[in-house]
């Protein structure tokens, strides 16, 4: 997966199609399909082997347009190039149509049949676009598994085909392209759900045009510049200086979740963490971790001096559970609330009516099952959009939402989205939600805003699954403690560099 630039704007198809129009309107309007096919093909020249064919399979709609003129600048440059066309050339667009002719008129070769994988060098994946809406089936299936299972480089034009542009859903079966350009702007499909398994190395080439100034984009990137917003530490300063934490959960068997909540608090800056245990068996101390205040849960949230209280790991869904909940909703300060904290909400219209009322920031960490519980709705239905549900909890709740898994989305009350770039496979794994809500809190309670701080955390978060990845702890066994390390030594490392 690519690195991108912190708020790179991020576009659902219907805003792509407006500025395509906006761009065809203009008294000089750009030839886009020409400056898409020759961006691919300056990217196919860097991947193509020397010597062997390049296939190009363009489909019957304007993505096999690209592919013709990625075809014909490919052959200028002397490679040994075939196209495989699943179309109709009478039904082409005009300007596909006329890609097509150009191919033809440069001597251009068409195949029938897919070749022995071993003739080619590299494919081009030119089949299906932003506009498809149906399962592939058939013949388009057939080509698929073929790209598939050819072993050779991949390059997909604008999104691998089979993948939804605006939710990353597999249609049936899709491409699982090694590399992809994409056109005009980032799609929210190459960044969430299966997005990031199917569209291997995500380059953008934007045919010239400023997409964001012709279309104000509502989604965009949280990258690795958001971690600028750290706070800076001043030699004269205490520990009050950094805020206080006030972590609450913890029910009998579940006293590890706010445990590990609390440590990840301390460790990513907070001054001081207090953790509210549930559980009438509570331990006294952590003895892993001693600089934790721990106290009855009700005992924290009385402490008048706390700068944000998050609720939720490991809390239960018991009556004290609510109470609690309830009594933490009512305190006018930043709030996380996470794990049994959500289902307690999407049980109880009361506990959603009391948030709606609050008047300090409010941040809902949702995994896909819990946010299915917060629309009332199933778990499938959150992931076949995770933007548009991220987007409804976030109206619903009038809170700051982030829809939890790969590609994690963050969304806020006027509409306002963005997907996070970082992390990896290795975080599925017990407690990383609880890290996260306490990075949250850590980040609440050093004076960031709810934007911020909630953005910055699950960028960090992620980076630190990263970080340990590469220094040799993971993927498989990668544990929701090692990501604290990790969050740790990543920050220092930030801040060396500052």
């Amino acid at each position: 997966m690519a690195h991108f630039p912190h708020a790179a704007p991020i576009y659902r198809t219907e805003h792509i199609r407006r500025i395509e129009t906006i761009a065809a309107t203009q008294p000089d309007p750009p030839p886009l399909m020409e400056r898409a096919g020759l961006a691919a093909a300056e990217r196919a020249r860097e991947l193509a082997t020397s010597g062997r064919r390049v296939v190009v399979i363009a489909g019957p709609g304007n993505n096999g347009g690209d592919a013709f003129v990625v075809a014909r600048h490919l052959k200028s440059w002397w490679f040994n190039v075939a196209v495989l066309f699943t179309g109709e050339p009478a039904k082409l667009s005009r300007d596909a149509a006329a890609a097509y002719e150009a191919w033809r008129a440069a001597g251009g070769a068409f195949i029938t049949n897919v070749p022995t994988p071993r003739d080619c060098g590299l494919i081009v994946d030119g089949l299906f676009g932003i506009g498809l809406q149906r399962e592939l089936t058939g013949r388009y299936a057939e080509l698929v598994a073929w790209m598939n299972g050819s072993g050779c480089a991949v390059l997909a034009l604008d999104l691998p085909s089979g993948l939804q542009s605006d939710t990353g859903r597999v249609l049936g079966c899709a491409v699982r392209a090694t590399h992809t350009v994409t056109f005009i702007a980032l799609k929210a499909g190459l960044l969430t759900l299966d997005g990031p398994d199917y569209c291997g190395d995500v380059s953008v080439a934007t045919l010239g045009l400023d997409a964001a100034e012709l279309v104000p984009p509502q989604g965009r990137v949280i990258g690795p510049q958001v971690l600028d917003n750290l706070p800076q530490r001043r030699r004269n300063t205490h520990k009050g200086d950094y805020g206080s934490a006030g972590i609450v959960g913890g029910a009998s068997g579940m006293v590890g979740a706010a445990l590990l909540a609390g440590r990840a608090a301390l460790k990513t800056g907070t001054g001081r963490v207090y953790v509210g245990i549930a559980s009438d068996h509570a331990p006294e101390v952590d003895v892993l971790q001693p600089e934790l205040m721990l106290r009855a849960a009700n005992d924290v949230l009385e402490l008048e001096h706390l700068s944000c209280v998050a609720v939720g790991p490991g809390l239960g869904v018991s009556e004290g559970a609510h109470t609690l909940l309830t009594r933490a909703i009512g305190i006018k300060r930043p709030l996380v609330l996470d794990a049994d904290a959500l289902n307690l909400l999407a049980q109880e219209n009361a506990l959603r009516t009391a948030l709606l009322f609050r008047t300090a920031p409010s941040l809902l960490t949702p995994h896909p099952a819990e946010a299915a519980r917060l629309l009332a709705t199933a778990t499938a239905d959150i992931q076949a959009d995770r933007v548009a549900a991220a987007l409804t909890i976030a109206e619903m709740y009038r809170s700051g939402v982030v829809l939890k898994g790969a590609g994690s989305v963050c969304a806020w009350p006027d509409g306002r989205w963005a997907v996070n770039t970082s992390g990896n496979p290795g975080m599925a794994s017990a407690g990383m939600g609880d890290v996260l809500t306490g990075m949250i809190a850590a980040l609440l309670s050093q004076g960031l805003d709810e934007v911020s701080a909630l953005e910055c955390a699950v960028y960090l978060h992620g980076a630190a699954a990263d970080h340990a990845v590469r220094s040799g702890i993971g993927p498989v066994g990668l544990s929701a403690s090692d990501v604290i390390e990790s969050a740790r030594a990543l920050l220092n490392v930030e801040r060396l560099r500052t």
